[in-house]
């Protein structure tokens, strides 16, 4: 009788392991997703880098556009169109009010 049993018993083992491994996958699950949650909810240090990166590149567009805008207004205003002269003075209070914000250049 005893046979029979260790021999059932063994036999039982394969059928087991899957259950076991179904457990230890339903244990870790609520771990695996909450670590899931914290990778999507936080920014990593590459990922900071690129979005500032980003937003330089963007001020530093903005810049060039109104440095051109200025320079077009200035002629204007030189010529004597009054319109023009007010609207140099005001893009060039937009430049002095972005320039802050940008890095300074490196020295040479």
């Amino acid at each position: 009788m005893r046979g029979r049993s260790v021999l059932l018993l063994i036999a039982c083992v394969p059928a087991l392991s899957g259950c076991v491994g179904t457990l230890v996958d339903a244990a870790t699950l609520p771990v695996r997703a909450a670590g899931k949650a914290v990778d999507l909810a936080t920014t990593s240090q590459s990922e900071a880098d690129e979005n500032r990166g980003r937003e330089l590149r963007r001020r530093e567009e903005q810049l060039g556009k109104l440095e051109r805008s200025y320079a077009k207004q200035s002629a204007r205003c030189e010529r004597g169109e009054a319109k023009s002269c007010e609207e140099a003075r005001k893009t060039y209070a937009e430049i002095e009010a972005l320039l802050p914000t940008l890095p300074a250049e490196p020295r040479r």
